[in-house]
C-alpha cells in the first residue's frame, strides 16, 4: 500500500490514533508492529506496544513537527551525558573514561561531532557547530528513523549513544549499559531494590525494542 507494508486486524488495515492506515516501510518493520497486536489479549496493553506508538509518531506526527524534533535532539546533545564525568571515586573515574571516551571519539570521526568532557555538575557549554551539526544529521533522516533517534535520545539521555544505536556500533543492552555507568556503580557498591530493578528492566526493554526498530529499518 502506497509502496511500504501495512498490518491487518481481522482484514482491515491498521490504523493510528488519528486515522491514518499504518503504512510502514519495510517488511520487517510491519512484522514487527504485528507481533505486537499477535500478542494482545482480551484488553490491549498499550504500554507493551512502543513499536506501535513509534509507528504512529512517526506517520501522524513527525512528518509535520521534523524541525523542533531534530532541534529537541540537538538540545540533549548540548547536556550530552557521556560529556559528564564524575570526580571521585578514582575506579568511576576510569570505568567512564575507558567506556565513554572511544565512543566521543568515533562520534568525532565518523559523525562529525566533537564534544568537550567536563568533571563535576557544572554545565559545560558544547560547541555551537556541534549542536548545528547534530540537528542537521537528524534532518537527514527519514520519519522513521528520526522517530526513533528521538525515542533514544531521552531514554539513553545521550544523542551521541542513540545515533551509535541506529548505526550499530553497539548491541542495545551495550547502549544501555553505557547510559548508566553512574548507577551500576551505585549499584555494585549498594546493591539493587526491587523496584530499581523491575524500572532498570522496563528500560532495558525500551531499548532492546529501539533496537530492533533501528534493524528493521535496514
Amino acid at each position: 500500500m502506497n509502496g511500504g507494508f501495512t498490518v491487518t486486524l481481522d482484514g482491515r488495515t491498521l490504523r493510528g490514533p488519528k486515522g491514518a492506515p499504518t503504512v510502514l516501510p519495510t517488511e520487517p518493520l510491519a512484522a514487527l508492529v504485528a507481533e505486537e497486536w499477535a500478542g494482545q489479549g482480551e484488553t490491549l496493553e498499550l504500554a507493551a506496544m512502543a513499536a506501535t506508538r513509534l509507528a504512529n509518531t512517526a506517520i501522524e506526527s513527525i512528518p509535520q513537527a521534523r524541525e523542533p524534533t531534530a532541534q529537541q535532539v540537538a538540545d540533549y546533545a548540548g547536556t550530552e551525558l557521556l560529556c559528564y564525568r564524575a570526580e571521585g571515586p578514582t575506579g568511576l573515574v576510569a570505568r567512564q573514561a575507558a567506556q565513554w571516551d572511544p565512543i566521543l571519539s568515533r562520534a568525532e570521526t565518523e559523525l562529525g561531532l566533537t564534544f568537550i568532557p567536563a568533571t563535576g555538575i557544572v554545565h559545560q557549554p558544547q560547541p555551537p557547530q556541534t549542536l548545528e551539526r547534530v540537528k542537521t544529521l537528524a534532518l537527514q533522516l527519514d520519519d522513521f528513523a528520526l522517530t526513533g533517534l528521538a525515542f533514544g535520545v531521552p531514554l539513553l539521555g545521550s544523542a551521541v549513544l542513540s545515533f551509535g544505536l541506529m548505526r550499530g556500533w553497539f548491541h542495545p543492552d551495550e547502549a544501555f549499559d553505557l547510559s548508566r555507568l553512574d548507577e551500576a556503580w551505585q549499584e555494585e557498591k549498594w546493591g539493587v531494590d526491587e523496584e530499581a530493578a523491575e524500572r532498570t528492566a522496563l528500560l532495558r526493554g525500551e531499548a532492546g525494542l529501539l533496537g530492533r526498530w533501528f534493524a528493521a529499518l535496514g
